[in-house]
């Protein structure tokens, strides 16, 4: 039997988990369509997305097509959630775009097919909501090939547009053979001489599908089931199947993370590679750990059924990895393997109400991270403060639904802010020598800060022999530096740059007569860990930092006679257009914004263009933040910028 990975994508409201009900009713899965208004949907199970309408967490569930099972994945829509979007695409065979036939493209829908055309994954669309009144069919497709991509497919036509009535009449008509015939020169050449038969137009569109050099269109109706057949034999026949080798080696990834009924975490995972069984001891995530899966979970008719075994191909849930995270390799480590996700670029103090303790406040935030590791929590132990950070305020309130929800944890945050960077503006030295100078630590570590390209992180070298000291102690240095640059002079991460060690020493293993290991003498780990920040903020000093803050790309597109109402308040909220186009009544205009004014623009546009404008933003990069006032982040260490703070400090905790 084939295996099928199916994604159903597309902007907010535009009907795609009320398609994945009526997918599911249609082949047999369920015998009663759940309502998103009602709360009542197979896919959407937390209880903010009952009630607010809107897929929070990706939901797998499998149904047969024939000779085809398909594990149907249904993701959120709401651009506060494209991390969890992206790491769904990575597991996928196939997409089913969804737009609405009454409000058309939308900027969510350019994001996703932009998405989809980047990782090659086969998309199929479909226009959903054609009994809806103001549908519309030949506009929709001008604007998907205008705005989506030119070779779109129609795959029949709709009678009774904007009726309870509309229905799809499935059929290839001749712009069918326009677009597939710029990829096939014998397609092209069985045209020219009139002998193109149906079959061999339906394998040409089949075999470019499957390449993503072109994209079928459907039109129906989610609520009427109008269309829903014809989608269904499109995914059958004109996406690729799931591949893998079942007798390779084991390789998954891991794209979902949730607790059971006992508080153990459950992963969900694709197998790409090999067969998977019960009481197999595999390595997983970065630090490789081994762990043994205790139970197997495949997707099946619906819901999921235990099993021995998930074989390439598929998707299961996995019991008894203690420390899976979301993304973690499971086995080999694939060939390709691109991180998608855009860095979050807000942050927000969570504030707990009354009576809630910050053990359990903390413990809950923790468990929170682990299903979501783009969710970064920052604990401030001096304010007794928990900051988290974010992609937009809807995913701040999913943050405080489910901590009330899942924990009964009543919270409030603060005002959001942006979520800057700190890069090293030139090079700088710093060393301090064992037992010299004020010295108070048994080592000597020398270390030199430089700059390097964006976006490569953070780079540790060393210039000193491996062997002129025990590894472990190496080890330590480059473990704090690297815990440390999380707090630059301004208290922002420091990244894209390089940190080598210059100097090294340390005081060998030392004891009194007759008496056993002496620290007072001889040099421990703890020691490096507590000189290396000191040398690391000398050494930052001497190149000094830059901050950046978060811009997003944005695209605006809105009546061109309300562009004298927009650009003063772009202005204002340092939106800076670097093109302008303009098309017959609509106005496109494309530039930078920083994140933190995104939803400033979000709740301005409308009223600025009459409830017609369109807003597009993604992360773009970092700028440097200009003017005299440079934006701080209150420090959550010992504050090595403060010598005497930071030794006082140090003693305490080693003390206590």
């Amino acid at each position: 039997m084939h295996l099928l990975n199916l994604g159903i994508l597309a902007h907010v409201d535009a009907g795609k988990t009320s398609l994945t009900e009526r997918l599911l009713h249609s082949t047999g899965v369920i015998d009663e369509i759940g309502s998103v208004d009602a709360g009542s949907t197979r896919t959407d199970t937390l209880a903010l997305e009952r009630q607010r309408g809107i897929t929070i967490k990706s939901a797998v569930v499998s149904f047969p097509v024939d000779d085809v099972t398909v594990n149907l994945i249904d993701t959120p829509g709401h651009p506060d959630f494209i991390a969890e979007v992206e790491r769904v695409l990575g597991v996928l065979d196939g997409a089913v775009l969804v737009i609405s036939a009454v409000e058309g493209v939308q900027a969510r829908t350019r994001v996703l097919m932009r998405t989809l055309q980047r990782l090659r994954i086969p998309t199929l669309l479909f226009v959903n909501k054609i009994d809806r009144r103001g549908a519309g069919e030949g506009a929709v497709l001008r604007a998907v090939a205008r705005r989506l991509t030119p070779a779109v497919v129609p795959m029949g036509r709709v009678d009774g547009l904007g009726t309870r009535a509309a229905r799809f009449l499935p059929g290839l008509g001749p712009s069918a053979l326009d677009v597939l015939a710029g990829h096939d020169d014998d397609l092209l050449t069985s045209y020219v001489e009139g002998t193109v038969s149906s079959a061999r137009l339906y394998a040409a569109l089949a075999a470019q599908t499957r390449q993503c050099l072109a994209h079928p269109v459907y039109f129906g109706s989610a609520i009427t089931g109008a269309g829903v057949d014809a989608l269904i034999g499109g995914v059958r026949q004109l996406l690729p199947a799931a591949g893998g080798d079942p007798g390779g080696p084991v390789s998954a990834t891991v794209f979902r993370v949730e607790r059971g009924p006992a508080g153990e975490k459950v992963a969900y995972a694709r197998v790409f590679s090999g067969t998977l069984r019960v009481r197999d001891r595999v390595p997983y995530g970065d630090a490789r750990t081994e762990g043994r899966v205790t139970a197997i979970g495949l997707f099946d008719h619906g819901t999921d059924v235990r099993a021995d075994a998930v074989p390439a191909g598929r998707i299961a849930k996995l019991w008894g990895l203690a420390n899976i995270r979301i993304g973690d390799v499971v086995g080999e480590p694939r060939a390709s393997t691109e991180r998608l996700f855009a860095p979050p670029t807000l942050e927000t103090v969570v504030v707990p109400g009354p009576g809630v303790g910050r053990g359990a406040l903390h413990l809950a935030l923790t468990r929170l991270a682990e299903q979501d590791p783009l969710i970064g929590l920052r604990h401030d132990g001096v304010r007794q403060e928990i900051s988290v950070a974010l992609y937009g305020e809807v995913q701040k309130e999913v943050v405080q639904a489910t901590l009330a929800d899942e924990f009964a944890l009543d919270v409030t945050f603060r005002e959001t802010t942006p979520l800057c960077i700190e890069r090293p503006v030139g090079t700088g030295a710093a060393v301090e020598f064992n037992k010299k100078d004020g010295n108070p630590f048994l080592a000597t570590v020398g270390l030199r800060v430089g700059p390097a390209p964006v976006g490569s992180g953070v780079d540790f070298r060393l210039e000193v022999e491996l062997g002129s000291m025990p590894y472990a102690f190496f080890k330590a240095v480059e473990d704090t530096v690297r815990e440390a640059l999380g707090q630059g002079l301004h208290g922002w991460q420091v990244t894209d740059c390089v940190v080598t060690m210059t100097h090294s020493g340390y005081s060998p293993r030392q004891s009194h007569a007759h008496q056993g290991f002496d620290k007072s003498m001889s040099s421990t780990g703890a020691d490096f860990r507590g000189l290396t920040p000191l040398v690391l903020t000398g050494a930052l000093r001497r190149a000094r930092t830059r901050v950046h803050e978060p811009m997003h790309r944005f695209r605006v597109e809105a009546p061109v006679d309300t562009l004298g109402a927009l650009l003063p308040v772009l202005s204002a909220l340092r939106a800076v257009p670097q093109e302008t186009r303009t098309h017959k009544a609509v106005c496109v205009l494309e530039g930078e914004v920083p994140a933190a004014r995104v939803h400033a623009l979000e709740q301005q546009l409308p009223g600025l263009t009459r409830g017609e404008g369109e807003l597009e933003s993604a992360f773009g990069h970092y700028a440097p933040v200009l003017g005299d006032t440079v934006p701080e982040r209150p420090r959550t260490d010992h504050n090595p910028l403060d010598r005497k703070e930071y030794l006082l400090n140090l003693t305490r905790r080693v003390g206590g």
